[in-house]
């Protein structure tokens, strides 16, 4: 079975995911920012946090939060294959990240971090709103 095309990442998307997780605070900061003001507009939402609360678990496999930390880090970054603020298409790209990086390491997402993920999706909603 062959493996799906996947577009390589650029030096600068590459530059810019490794200076975004060394900053783990940061990363985390400009996450819940964005994810406060797109909430409501993303169909992945429960799946993105959940894969946060995943990359934050100190019981989380380093090789997993490595991978989960480049795809949070692709969704707050301001570089965007795709501009966030397309209508419908803005949030392919990072969905399609998310996915790919998901389905390497699914079994490691718990059902403790979906819940987790379900709980935080209803306060940041409230607090946008």
């Amino acid at each position: 079975m062959s493996e799906p095309f996947i577009k390589p990442f650029t030096k600068a998307e590459m530059d810019a995911m490794r200076a975004t997780t060394r900053d783990e605070e940061g990363l985390k900061r400009r996450f819940w920012d964005k994810l406060r003001r797109v909430a409501g507009r993303i169909p992945f939402a429960e799946d993105l946090v959940a894969a946060f609360y995943c990359a934050t678990d100190p019981k989380t496999p380093s090789r997993v939060k490595l991978i989960l930390l480049g795809a949070i880090a692709y969704f707050v970054l301001p570089l965007d294959a795709v501009s966030d603020l397309l209508p419908l298409l803005g949030f392919a790209d990072d969905a399609a990240v998310l996915a790919a990086a998901i389905s390497q390491v699914a079994s490691s997402i718990t059902e403790e971090h979906r819940a987790m993920a379900r709980e935080a999706l209803g306060e940041a909603v409230s607090k946008a709103g």
